[in-house]
């Protein structure tokens, strides 16, 4: 699950070399932390927070096959 959200990720940000994912797992649930560097945070965020709903859907459906609960945190 970690390396979708890092393709995802990846794909959107300039500077691939900031990109930080920490999984934290729980017993049913998995928290994500995202650290990107402080120029791409925009990108990952998008327009009133669009992108970063998109990523949180697609990463609720992957994690719904595993039937887990998923949370992703972004932090500049």
């Amino acid at each position: 699950m970690k390396d979708i959200l890092e393709t995802i990720i990846l794909n959107l940000v300039d500077n691939k070399e900031f990109v930080n994912i920490k999984e934290i797992e729980g017993e049913k649930s998995i928290i994500f932390e995202v650290k990107v560097a402080e120029s791409d945070m925009g990108k990952i965020i998008g327009k009133q927070g669009r992108i970063a709903k998109s990523i949180r859907t697609v990463m609720k459906a992957v994690a719904t096959k595993e039937q887990k609960r998923v949370s992703v945190e972004f932090i500049g």
